[in-house]
């Protein structure tokens, strides 16, 4: 199964992504969950970059917290709503939000 994860949350999500089981996992950060994309603490990444799957980051979110494409990590695709329709259609076959 294709399944493609809408994370919306910065602090939580994480012991979800590890019950998950995909051939093809895609995670999409939207709202705060941008800041997974953009913000190191402590020095380090975030723990939900670590997963085996491809990232994406919505940027009209990013755009709306402060932050361009510049600033996302260079293992995750920034994406318009309109790719994310894309992605939604064509890319997985079902969807969860965390």
């Amino acid at each position: 199964m294709k399944l493609g994860v809408l994370m919306s949350d910065f602090r939580t999500g994480s012991d979800v992504l590890d019950r998950l089981s995909a051939e093809k996992l895609g995670i999409i950060f939207v709202g705060n969950g941008i800041y997974h994309a953009t913000v190191k603490e402590g020095g380090k990444t975030s723990p939900i970059l670590e997963k085996s799957a491809t990232y994406y980051v919505l940027t009209e979110d990013l755009e709306s917290r402060g932050f361009t494409s510049a600033n996302v990590d260079s293992r995750i695709k920034p994406v318009t709503y309109n790719d994310m329709v894309d992605l939604i259609f064509n890319e997985y076959e079902k969807f969860i939000w965390i």
